[in-house]
């Protein structure tokens, strides 16, 4: 019985669950289109600095950091010294704070973001493969294609602009150590906001 409850228990697990990303080991490809319908692969990028930022306009916690000017800020640093931004929506054509490709790009370019795509990940396969499971959830991967960064924008797990001020920027940081060519002082930590809004499929 308790051979038949385990086996029923890993059939159950979600398919993308064997695969999820692990910082120190290659970063999951994909491939999928941004919101002006272009076919954006990471092996697009091979041999640069790439970031990946899940983002939901939805969200309370990417509010904070968009209205402060916070995201902007930051990547704005990272693409003006080289490194590919990719914000990341996974939310699902069902949920109630699901944006089209058409509005998601009007409220980028409303926010004056500096992504240089912003991805459709509607099905979250992208998503599920990285194991993102917050808005904002950061990642950074280095020229080799190795995942050096999984966690949280910074260290104040809060919805409130005025702690951005306060707050250590783990993505900046994660970014000044691998342009420095030193690991990751911070190569993992908690990622916070809201849950992504995958599909139940």
């Amino acid at each position: 019985m308790k051979f038949i409850l385990s086996a029923l228990a890993l059939a159950a697990a979600p398919a993308f669950a064997t695969t999820l990303a692990a910082v120190g080991q290659p970063a999951p490809a994909f491939s999928v289109t941004d919101t002006a319908g272009k076919a954006v692969s990471l092996s697009d990028f091979k041999g640069k600095t790439v970031v990946l930022e899940w983002v939901n306009p939805g969200c309370p916690y990417v509010r904070k950091h968009y209205e402060s000017a916070n995201m902007q800020a930051t990547q704005k640093g990272a693409t003006g010294n080289g490194v590919v931004w990719l914000a990341v929506n996974s939310t699902h054509s069902g949920a109630s704070e699901y944006k089209n490709p058409s509005d998601m790009a009007a409220w980028m370019r409303q926010h004056q973001a500096s992504a240089t795509h912003t991805l459709m990940d509607g099905d979250g396969k992208v998503g599920k493969a990285y194991g993102a499971r917050t808005t904002p959830h950061l990642y950074v991967i280095d020229a080799k294609g190795t995942l050096v960064y999984a966690g949280g924008i910074d260290d104040k797990p809060s919805a409130n602009p005025a702690d951005v001020k306060t707050a250590r920027n783990y993505v900046n940081a994660a970014l000044a150590d691998v342009a420095a060519g030193k690991p990751v002082a911070q190569a993992v930590t908690r990622p916070y906001g809201c849950s992504v809004k995958y599909s139940d499929g």
